[in-house]
């Protein structure tokens, strides 16, 4: 059986313990989670019915059919074609699976257009959102999950080590031409592109959380804040260094960076299973309040990490989620000076038994 298949029927079971009757499901990440079948959304009728006895039925246009078979577990694929009018065949696939005034569970992400369809074709049936059964799956990575996030990881990390190397030839180039050569290096070093806009923030920029990268060019001394990942067999990575690559950091600066790892260290050193979420975030908090530096600590600790980069579980203050085996989460306390620079540093973390393991592991010096 292979994982995709496990997790479809792990769904089946939870349909079937009164959380509904059946799911339906469109070009998502939900999708790929039980299907293996990725695809963006579009605007043609391609779904997924998962029952809760039997099997799943894909209802797909003609041209992805033969894609699908390829790429999926799953052996019952209908097809409709564009001279057709896809709501019949919606109807007919629902009077197939018995779904007249049952309970459908509806992908979180759905384009309105189809949620509208199904409503219309099933005027008796009663809606709720998919994340009911699948977002507690989601939560617990399996060991194919955790291959890729590992191996998403390593890309990550060989590609922070080659930057870091490069030193005096990053003075002078803009923080869009590192970004350019960041996402290069993750794609030859295995990776499938970056996982989401890669962040170079350099000097003052490195003050704003989520900067992204623009033409401001790197001098010497510059703090600068590099956060980015990639993705492998649709996982991704997440990391973050804050680096100097040439000539002497603001005075305050160093003091700053050694708060934030401080934090970082004492924030992982907490996490283990039965631990609460907001405890991983009060671990790293208390660090850099007690130093004076709580007020520029402006965001959670982190944030859950599978085929969505931000997910549960939110490792965010007075959070009472407990912490499970199997959950993925970054940890990335962070200080920021307005005007001045930024220090911001981040691992993944995947729950274990007795404790955690970290997903990235280059050095977190910023020389």
């Amino acid at each position: 059986m292979t994982p995709f298949e496990r997790r479809t029927r792990d769904c089946q079971s939870r349909l079937r313990d009164g959380a509904g009757d059946a799911l339906v499901l469109f070009p998502s990440q939900n999708l790929f989670y039980l299907s293996g079948f990725s695809e963006s959304p579009g605007e043609r009728h391609l779904l997924l019915f998962v029952p809760a006895d039997g099997d799943p039925v894909f209802l797909v246009p003609d041209l992805y059919a033969e894609q699908i078979r390829e790429t999926s577990w799953i052996d019952d694929v209908r097809t409709w074609s564009d001279d057709e009018d896809p709501r019949e065949s919606l109807r007919a696939v629902a009077t197939d699976l018995d779904l007249e005034g049952g309970r459908l569970l509806v992908d979180d992400t759905m384009w309105a257009r189809f949620t509208q369809d199904l409503r219309g074709i099933l005027p008796d049936a009663s809606f709720g959102l998919a994340s009911e059964v699948v977002a507690p799956l989601r939560l617990r990575k399996d060991e194919a999950e955790l291959d890729a996030l590992r191996r998403a990881g390593r890309v990550a990390d060989r590609v922070v080590g080659d930057v870091r190397a490069l030193g005096d030839d990053v003075l002078g180039t803009t923080e869009a031409e590192l970004a350019a050569t960041i996402e290069r290096r993750l794609v030859d070093a295995g990776g499938d592109g970056s996982s989401f806009e890669i962040i170079v923030g350099s000097g003052p920029n490195g003050a704003k959380p989520h900067h992204s990268h623009g033409d401001r060019r790197i001098e010497a001394g510059d703090p600068v804040v590099l956060d980015f990942g990639t993705r492998v067999d649709g996982y991704p990575s997440d990391q973050t260094r804050t680096v100097v690559f040439a000539g002497d950091p603001p005075t305050e600066f160093v003091e700053v960076h050694d708060v934030v790892r401080e934090a970082q260290q004492a924030a992982v050193d907490v996490v283990e299973p039965g631990v609460a979420a907001g405890a991983v975030d009060a671990a790293a908090r208390d660090v850099v309040e007690a130093v004076g530096y709580g007020e520029r600590f402006i965001h959670r600790t982190g944030h859950g990490v599978g085929l969505d980069v931000h997910e549960e579980p939110y490792i965010v203050a007075d959070s009472d989620v407990e912490l499970e085996a199997g959950m993925v989460f970054s940890v990335e306390p962070g200080v920021y000076l307005p005007g001045e620079f930024g220090v911001r540093i981040e691992d993944l973390v995947v729950v274990t038994d007795d404790g955690c393991e970290r997903l990235n592991d280059t050095d977190r010096g910023w020389r």
